[in-house]
């Protein structure tokens, strides 16, 4: 079953100054969110397989759609995180199944590896309920410069039948990083860990 989409949203957080210092290259963030109506909305369903390859169809998309807004290539892209919304006539296993089994896959290939766990959140709300995309360094989970996360929200979303699932890219860390850990220079990026 192909996600039935009602928006597709895209935007980029450039943080130019931060206490006063410039800040470059600019710390940037890419956020793409899909609404989405949920198949299982109102009901229970034992089976959740159609929500599964939901989530791996909207990770290639929303991943791809972050690099485009980048402008960056895919090995560019520094950290990821993924979150869902779901709407008051659904459950939260269902944005389990849409976040966890199969879109990881699709958004490492459009940010070039990503050999780390990509972050994740989910929540139940109504019509412009916000929630904070975690964010994590793609290849390296102790790389703390990268410990971050960027609100996503949509005005008229999620209706009581729908799912919104964001989905957000970095080419860089947080502004003025400076407590330490794993530097990007020090990144082996083969367990995911360091």
């Amino acid at each position: 079953m192909a996600a039935q989409i009602r928006k597709l949203i895209v935007q980029v957080d450039e943080t130019r100054i931060e206490m006063g210092k410039t800040i470059l290259p600019p710390t940037r963030r890419a956020l793409a969110m899909a609404v989405i109506a949920n198949p299982f909305a109102g009901r229970y369903e034992e089976n959740l397989d159609a929500l599964i390859a939901i989530g791996e169809e909207l990770g290639g998309l929303l991943g791809d759609k972050c690099i485009k807004a980048l402008g960056i290539a895919p090995g560019k892209a520094q950290s990821y995180g993924k979150a869902a919304i779901v709407g008051e006539a659904g459950e939260l296993e269902h944005a389990a199944a849409i976040l966890h089994p199969k879109l990881g896959a699709p958004l490492r290939k459009a940010v070039e590896k990503g050999a780390a766990l990509v972050p994740s959140a989910k929540k139940r709300g109504g019509l412009g309920t916000s929630i904070d995309v975690p964010l994590g360094h793609k290849d390296a989970a102790f790389v703390r410069s990268h410990f971050d996360a960027m609100e996503a929200r949509v005005a008229d979303a999620p209706r009581a039948n729908e799912i919104v699932v964001a989905v957000v890219v970095t080419d860089s860390g947080r502004p003025l990083a400076r407590i330490g850990g794993l530097q990007l220079h020090e990144i082996k990026g083969e367990d995911g860990l360091r």
